[in-house]
């Protein structure tokens, strides 16, 4: 009767260590898929990201090339470049742009934006273009000389000017609509000055307009991510 009672506690032992067992194991095994779809998921996010990537790297150089095509020669008589891979069409001679200290436009500037805008938003504008932009900035920059909030108000007020000017140049066909969602004017003081190699300012370059554009790469990887929560 002993050795009976023995054995039945012995096989209850062993039940429950085996029932612990399987628990343990499934709790492992859930726990492995648990980790294996994160792991899916991390990596679908991390393709779709790298496809956004890649086609936002293919439209910023094909609207470059475009940009390069249709202004190459006027941007030395302009005294302008076009910045690769930052997409920003730079006006660079201060001396043609604003009388010092003013925000009012120099007749040169004027002719020069009536020749550059039109063309300029025709560019954008274009089918496999225009659903990829989305802001067109216009930027003033001043250099470190004098108040900083001064600055501020004097590169907004060229802005402005730059902006209310610019679109005076579309003509009545074009899409004011779609540029007018998309283009901002932006004073930015001395904050973003050029540099020598030496790390000191240089002033003249510093004192510019910048046309900048920025596409909607960001606001789909965005979008993807918050997809992914």
């Amino acid at each position: 009767m002993k050795r009976k009672q023995e054995f039945e506690s012995d096989a209850s032992d062993s039940s429950f260590g085996l029932s612990i067992g399987d628990l343990m194991a499934s709790l492992l095994l859930l726990f492995v898929l648990l980790l294996a779809a994160t792991l899916l998921n991390l990596q679908n996010q991390y393709d779709d990201q790298l496809e956004v990537a890649a086609q936002y790297t293919e439209v910023k150089s094909k609207i470059y090339d475009e940009l390069h095509l249709t202004f190459k020669d006027s941007l030395s008589s302009w005294q302008a470049e076009i910045d690769s891979t930052e997409l920003v069409v730079r006006f660079t001679e201060p001396g043609m742009l604003f009388d010092n200290n003013q925000s009012n436009l120099k007749p040169e500037f004027k002719k020069i934006l009536a020749d550059f805008f039109p063309r300029y938003i025709n560019v954008l504008n274009k089918s496999e273009f225009r659903d990829n932009i989305e802001e067109i900035r216009i930027e003033g920059h001043t250099d470190s000389n004098g108040d900083y909030f001064y600055n501020m108000k004097l590169s907004q007020d060229r802005t402005r000017s730059t902006l209310e000017y610019s679109m005076q140049q579309l003509s009545p066909d074009m899409e004011h609509n779609w540029v007018q969602k998309r283009i901002t004017a932006n004073g930015l003081s001395s904050s973003k000055p050029i540099l020598y190699k030496d790390g000191s300012e240089n002033k003249q370059a510093s004192r510019r307009v910048e046309f900048r554009i920025r596409t909607n790469a960001e606001r789909q990887i965005e979008r993807i991510l918050k997809f992914g929560e």
